[in-house]
Order: C-alpha cells, then structure tokens, then sequence
C-alpha cells in the first residue's frame, strides 16, 4: 500500500507492510485448479487420493543446497535428514569417515573448521574481471585475446553486464539516500512544529497555523490520520517507520557496492581451501544455519514443514520428507566448485531430490558442475532448479547452474528440472519477474506471496522462482515417497504430462518505443503449464502403482 505525503514541495511515496494471521490467500498454492480456476498444486487433493488408496509412503530424503536452514525450527525440526552414525555431533570426529566431522544434519560447504562462515561475497562476473583484467587490459593483452578467444569474450560480457549493475547501483543508493533524507526531514520538520504528538484529529484540530510552514504540517497530518497505519502513532513512530522503510533497499545497494560489485573483496580466505584445486571435497563445517538462514529456511518450509501439527504452515511433502541441509550459497554467487560438491554430496547420502533455488549469469567452471549433474544422474537423483527472476528468456541469455551445454538444444541430463513462477491471479499467472524459456524452462509453478517458515520460529511471504522449485520439489518427494519405483526421469515426465495449461497471452516485454511483447503462456516452458500434484499422483497410480 503507497501513501502520498506532500509537504514545502516535497512529493514522498512509503510503502508499510505489517504481519498478518495465517489466511486462505497464504496458503494459495495449495488450490485446486479444477475446483477454484486458482494454478494451485492441489495438496490436499492429492492426498487424500492417495490415502484412499492406501498407499504407504516411504519417507524421501530431499538435499536444500541453499543459504542455510534453521534446524530448530518449530515446524520442521521434526522433518530433518539426521547422519545416525555422526548423531551426537560434538565429537569434532568423522565418526562415519564419510570426511566431513560432525554431519549430523548436512553440510556447510562456505565456511571453515574453526566455525567461521562466508556471509557476504562477489557476483561471478566480478570475480572473472578480478581475475582476467591484468591480463586482458594490460601489457601483451592483444596477444592474451588472440589466444584466448572464448575467456576474452566471457571477460568482455563479464565487463559489460558489470559497469551496468554497478552505474544503476550507484544511483539507485544515492536516489533512496535523497528520498529518505527528504522523508525525515518531513517528519522532523513537523515534529519541530507540533512536537512529539500522537495523529489524531484532536491534535490536528488544537493547531492554528499562522505560517504557511504550519499550514502545511497540519495539510500532511490531516492526510496521516486518514491512514489505519499512521493513525494513533507518535511524530516518532513515523520516523522509525520512515527509517526501517528504506533500511532494506538502502542496505542491499550498499552491499551491492560494497561486496557484490567490489573487485577488491574476496571472501573465499575464510573458507581455507585450495580454491584452484576444483577437484578437492573435504573443507568446510557442520553450521547448517550460518550468518542468514532466511532463504534456506523459506524454502525448506515449503517442502517439507510438518503437516497438520497446529502450528505454522503444511509443507506439500511435510509427511514423507526429510530435509537434508547443504550450505552452498552466500549472500552473492554461489560458486561452481561449492554447487559441484554439494550435490555430490547430497546424493551421496541418501537425497532422491535436490532443490536448488540460486542462480547466476556466469559459470566458468560449469564443467565441474556438470560432472556432479551426471554424477546424480547416474544414482537417480533429481535435480529441481529455479529458472531465476529477470523475466529474461533463458533460452537466449545464459542462466546457470543449467543442463545443457552452451550452444547444445538438447540437455546433456534427464534428472534436471527448471522451474519458473506462477501467481494466484489466473488472469495473469506468469509472475511479472520469472524468466522463461520454451527450450530450457520446463514448467512454473506458484511462486509468488508464498507463506513459509523464516528463523527463529517466525513465518514470512517470499516471492521467487526460489519459492516455485521447492514446490516442485515437494510434489517429486510426495510421488518418490508413494511410489518408490519411479526413477528420476520417470517422476519428472509424470510432472510435465500433469500440468495444468494455458494459452493466456503473456506480456514479456515492453521494448524502448512502448510496444508490449506478447507470448502464449503455453510457450513459456517445455510443459506449457503449472504443475498439479493430485492429477500427478493420479497418473502415477494409472501408470506405476
């Protein structure tokens, strides 16, 4: 919700949000499409289809490669993958000499054996010109291009895409900088006046403005007191909330500039490992939650928080799943080596399916990557990836970690599944900022205003196609769970046969003249549509009960 406060000239928009009970609209995506029109995945539908059956379920481990899981959480500390053999888990002993000590619950791949975690660290286009620009700007750098065409052009893109983020970082900060400062100079200004008062109309009726300065203080508060949000609060209430209005946006372009963007901040000393060594496992520590479990928790919640426990939320596969926890992703790009032996990782103790909600536009060492791509191909294990959210055509732009190699129309591994996102509106159902891909994304499903668990037993609605793939990813555990004969590959062509479709014209883009790009919401992904768990499960039971 926007107010529209103006004072001495000034034009200020806020936007206040404020926590709710848990509603319908919070737990959307579990609807059923046939019965609502809403692109739910018909949880509960599902379910009791298979109950009808009586079909007894086998529990499903499910690898989160992620920022980082809250293990305490109230609705999912049940639901955890634990390493009986490392249970105790304060020997600082590799009990089942598996070479990490102590994983009880999973992994952390960026972080060091003193306990010490990478929070923040650089994009992947910055560490390529870190490492590429003395040799490519430098003394010799037109013999360096000719004989190394294919890194020349990665550093060229690498560049470009860079000085863009960083100009537009650059003035975003200093636009939200000018625009809170005029926001609590407003305040201050009508705090001088009036003092510290509380927005009620019995003080604005007790002003009488003899300046035209004070004509305008009492013109904003009559506006402030319309508001249910600004109504009854204190001149200094406003100015707290002005403060924590752009705290995050302030915060995230300053860390852009300060970390992302900074060609001279280099996280990876914390982790002590070989970083040039990319076929070394064994580094890092058993902290599952790190410095920011936020994302990680947001999307184990999705998967796996426990069912019908009057508490929270119910994760789609909370009764079959258990969440096996990986820490692969910073606060920036993750990096390939991390993703690589994450995943072999994951696999190699016990995961039938692994989320991945991370992303990035570079990946140098996709090789390593996609070894550990096959690696859980041949142990039948599927992949759930989020497509990414720059409403970009990814079938175009580059978008990794991916299963195809550059160039390629085919995917080089079946166990892959790419997942863009779905809203509650059917009159709209691509989210306005997921990429697509007739080629490379291979369904949506409901990603936007997701209702899930974040640290510290609290609960939050997240937005991404990192929300849409662990729903998918739910639905793969639920039909692994049920139906335990199905591969990989199997589950994944039962998903793309059962997804709800649509021809819906779908606005893309809006190039430089204003022209709108339309595409059929069916050409945005292999399937054309948004999964649907019960029709799945019911198609499941026709072909492999």
């Amino acid at each position: 919700m926007r107010y529209i406060f103006s004072i001495l000239a000034l034009s200020l928009v806020f936007s206040f949000s404020f926590a709710q009970k848990l509603t319908d609209a919070q737990k959307w995506y579990h609807s059923d499409f046939e019965t609502t029109g809403v692109y739910g995945v018909a949880t509960e539908q599902a379910l009791d289809f298979l109950k009808s059956k009586k079909i007894k379920p086998k529990t499903v481990i499910v690898g989160v490669l992620d920022s980082g899981v809250d293990v305490e959480h109230e609705d999912l500390n049940d639901n955890l993958y634990v390493n009986k053999k490392e249970e105790k888990g304060k020997e600082e002993k590799d009990d089942d000499k598996n070479g990490y000590v102590d994983d009880v619950y999973g992994w952390n791949f960026i972080g060091n054996p003193n306990g010490e975690d990478v929070n923040f660290d650089t994009f992947e286009m910055t560490r390529i010109i870190k490492k590429y620009q003395s040799i490519f700007e430098g003394e010799n750098a037109e013999r360096f291009r000719i004989d190394n065409p294919d890194k020349y052009e990665e550093y060229q893109r690498a560049k470009k895409e860079y000085n863009q983020k960083k100009g537009k970082a650059e003035q975003a900060l200093a636009s939200i900088k000018s625009q809170k400062g005029q926001a609590l100079q407003t305040f201050l200004v009508i705090k001088d006046v009036v003092g510290d008062i509380e927005v009620n109309q019995e003080n604005i009726d007790k002003i009488e403005p003899l300046t035209q300065k004070e004509i305008a203080v009492k013109g904003v508060l009559s506006q402030m007191v319309e508001s249910p949000d600004l109504a009854g609060k204190k001149i200094s209430d406003v100015i707290k909330m002005v403060e924590d209005e752009y705290k995050d946006s302030e915060e995230y372009y300053q860390n852009m500039l300060d970390y992302y963007l900074n060609l001279d901040y280099d996280s990876r000393g914390i982790v002590g490992d070989d970083y040039g060594n990319n076929g070394e496992r064994f580094y890092g520590n058993n902290d599952y939650e790190g410095p920011d479990a936020e994302h990680g928790t947001h999307v184990a919640g999705i998967i796996a928080a426990e069912r019908n426990n009057d508490i929270g939320i119910n994760g789609i596969a909370g009764d079959v799943a258990k969440i096996l926890t990986v820490r692969t992703v910073p606060d920036g790009d993750e990096r390939d080596k991390d993703v690589a032996n994450a995943i072999i990782y994951a696999v190699d103790n016990g995961a039938k399916v692994i989320n991945m909600s991370f992303g990035k536009a570079f990946s140098p060492h996709s090789d390593i990557v996609a070894f550990a791509i096959r690696y859980a191909q041949d142990h039948d294990v599927l992949l759930v990836h989020a497509a990414g959210n720059d409403n970009k055509d990814i079938d175009i732009e580059e978008n990794y970690p991916t299963n195809f190699y550059k160039g390629e129309i085919e995917p080089y591994a079946k166990n892959w599944i790419t997942v863009g996102s779905s809203t509650s509106n059917p009159e709209s159902i691509k989210s306005s900022f997921s990429n697509f891909g007739a080629m490379k994304v291979d369904l949506f499903a409901p990603g936007s205003d997701i209702y899930s668990l974040i640290p510290d037993n609290k609960y939050k609605s997240n937005s991404g196609t990192s929300m849409a793939s662990p729903v998918v990813a739910g639905c793969a555990a639920v039909l692994r769970a049920y139906f335990p004969k199905l591969t990989a590959v199997q589950t994944k062509e039962i998903l793309m046969k059962s997804v709800n479709k649509s021809t819906q014209e779908t606005l893309i883009e809006i190039d430089l003249d204003g022209n709108e790009k339309l595409r059929g919401f069916d050409a945005l992904s292999v399937a054309g549509g948004v999964v649907d768990l019960n029709k799945a499960v019911r198609l499941a039971y026709d072909e492999y009960k």
